[in-house]
């Protein structure tokens, strides 16, 4: 897909504050410092506009793109990383329910993108986030980042155990991703524009 514009929108912290806007969208969702910024980033080809960081639990609030390509115009939507220790509870119990309410009211919703580290697999976090969704018909589709970090064989490993973890049936399904080398970029281009 080639993208001609891209641009953060706004960073919503409540309900209230969503775009009101008819354009599909796509959510990323994953733990802090699985690299929802740095996939967004690869795939429109700009290097600074959704903002990366050494320093987890850094996205606070839903981040609202909107992407318009030469074919499509659609929205990510960045999810605040859970699983982030050092955050307070209370912090969590906020961010917990922040996304809650957007993937239970939104209705703009085409494709739920859950980001994993293929190098750690499905944390606890990923395993209740993938089930939570699943129950409620937003069966995400799995992007196994960092996948630069790992050897051929670590790479089918890593999806296999990722497949069975999680319980989906065909590794085929779960997307192996660098933002360095750019593995990746080209079938999660494919599963965006068919879910458009």
């Amino acid at each position: 897909m080639h993208v001609n514009d891209a641009k953060l929108v706004i960073s919503a912290a409540s309900e209230k504050q969503y775009p009101e806007t008819d354009r599909p969208e796509v959510v990323l969702l994953g733990r802090s410092n699985v690299g929802k910024s740095s996939f967004i980033n690869t795939l429109i080809n700009r290097k600074g506009l959704a903002r990366t960081s050494s320093q987890p639990g850094k996205t606070q609030t839903m981040n609202f793109y909107d992407i318009d390509a030469k074919d499509a115009s659609f929205s990510f939507v960045d999810m605040p990383g859970y699983g982030y220790a050092k955050a307070s509870k209370k912090d969590r119990e906020k961010w917990g329910k922040m996304i809650e309410t957007y993937l239970q009211k939104r209705g703009n919703i085409v494709l739920v993108l859950l980001l994993v580290d293929s190098r750690i697999g499905p944390t606890e976090d990923d395993r209740l986030m993938y089930e939570w969704l699943d129950y409620y018909g937003k069966t995400p589709i799995v992007v196994a980042t960092k996948a630069d970090k790992l050897s051929s064989n670590a790479r089918r490993k890593a999806a296999s155990q990722i497949a069975d973890e999680l319980g989906i049936s065909n590794t085929g399904q779960i997307i192996l991703f660098s933002a360095s080398t750019r593995d990746g970029k080209d079938q999660a281009w494919q599963t965006i524009e068919q879910h458009l």
